[in-house]
């Protein structure tokens, strides 16, 4: 989404850190100017960005003077400033909630469906197989706890789009593009077709890929 806004997103195709944010300004409908950046042209690195984000990483959201960086604290600083559609629940139950099924997600899944990922994206399959191999049982006991949780809601959090659907969602979205290489064909990886093992989860997906905005924020590079 582009307007005139105080909203400024520096972002690299196909972070599902940067999607995070994307999917939250379009569930929100807060127009914003989108920055695009490339990590292989040395983007994150110049001063200019190192100046917004020291660490070199993405996202950073600028909002008029306000410089946020890491995609949750983003998510929070957006639901508190912009509270219409909120994120993270209406009441203390909702929102403790919603903080569990993130750090469940942080905590149990984030790990090991990255041992998956990254050697698949980085041509590292060979070097690695025995640890993917070792990663791809925790993988499915944390998906199964997702595709539990979700019982006959339609979101993560119960009957709203909540913050834990934009967390857990775009890291999902990659383990299942990571599978779905030529190069992973070998691994026995059991995730697809994903919905003929996870039908709630891949309805959940569904939905969210159905949201409003949401072509907007899909990775210009995967659609190569």
């Amino acid at each position: 989404m582009s307007a005139q806004s105080s909203l400024e997103l520096f972002w690299i195709s196909g972070s599902p850190y940067a999607w995070r944010v994307q999917l939250a300004l379009e569930v929100k409908r807060l127009p914003y100017a989108s920055r695009l950046l490339e990590a292989s042209k040395g983007d994150l690195k110049t001063p200019q960005y190192l100046a917004l984000n020291p660490r070199g990483q993405a996202p950073t959201l600028r909002d008029g003077d306000e410089v946020l960086t890491e995609s949750l604290a983003i998510l929070v600083y957006l639901d508190r400033k912009y509270p219409q559609v909120p994120l993270f629940g209406a009441e203390a139950r909702e929102s403790a909630r919603i903080w569990r099924l993130i750090s469940e997600y942080l905590s149990y899944l984030d790990r090991p469906a990255g041992r998956i990922i990254t050697p698949i994206y980085n041509g590292k399959i060979a070097e690695q197989r025995d640890d993917i191999r070792a990663a791809v049982p925790q993988v499915h006991a944390e998906l199964a706890r997702l595709e539990d949780n979700l019982g006959a809601a339609p979101w993560l959090g119960g009957e709203a789009i909540c913050a834990a659907d934009i967390a857990v969602y775009p890291f999902i979205k990659s383990l299942l593009r990571a599978a779905g290489k030529e190069a992973a064909a070998s691994l026995d990886l059991g995730l697809l077709p994903f919905e003929a093992r996870y039908a709630r989860l891949g309805a959940w997906m569904q939905r969210v890929e159905r949201l409003p905005g949401y072509e907007r924020t899909y990775p210009p590079h995967w659609r190569q």
